[in-house]
């Protein structure tokens, strides 16, 4: 068997970091203050700790619901899909292969080969808004350590996705199942098996 030799990382070596901005800002606390006169003295420890605390809360019901959960005001919908892993590239341990001097893989034994991903889709027709194509979604650290975390308990439970199916198809087949129930109570509501007319 070719074992392919490791090659430790350079810890001390210069790095690239992207400049980050943040919403959570003294500018969207003024806004906020501004708009909602009642709230104006409100500190600005408080009103970050109030939103820190409602994402905490919503990804904490997106990793326990199988169907995720729907953003406020028709932003959009956040759920975990169960993808195969790609062919085409590997997942490195990169504490494994520091250790033993080798490169190793993650096979992902426990999920039988599949991965979970944190899905944002704004497709479905209520979600109607401008641009909404250019919107996105990135999780913070703390909810993608505890998708892993839960992840490989729970892998069968979240909506699995094939290689070919994409988000927007499960909303079409969705929305077709719904309209089919939607048709069948309204034509069954009426129907009285005794009146032959």
């Amino acid at each position: 068997m070719n074992k392919k030799l490791f090659r430790t990382p350079d810890l001390s070596a210069p790095r690239y970091r992207p400049k980050v901005f943040s919403l959570l800002n003294s500018q969207t606390v003024d806004e906020f203050r501004n708009k909602y006169a009642r709230h104006s003295d409100i500190e600005d420890e408080t009103f970050k700790a109030i939103i820190r605390l409602f994402n905490e809360t919503l990804w904490k019901e997106v990793i326990d619901n199988r169907d995720g959960v729907e953003l406020p005001d028709s932003l959009g919908y956040l759920f975990i899909g169960t993808c195969p892993a790609p062919k085409s590239r590997t997942n490195v341990d990169y504490a494994a292969s520091k250790e033993h001097g080798v490169l190793v893989r993650i096979k992902n034994w426990e999920t039988d080969n599949r991965l979970g991903k944190i899905m944002y889709s704004n497709y479905h027709t209520k979600y109607q808004f401008a641009n909404r194509e250019l919107w996105g979604f990135t999780a913070v650290r703390q909810f993608k350590r505890a998708v892993a975390a839960s992840y490989p308990d729970n892998w069968m439970r979240y909506v699995v996705l094939g290689d070919t199916l994409r988000v927007n198809d499960l909303f079409k087949k969705y929305t077709k199942e719904e309209y089919k129930k939607k048709i069948t109570q309204i034509s069954l509501k009426d129907y009285n098996e005794f009146e032959l007319e």
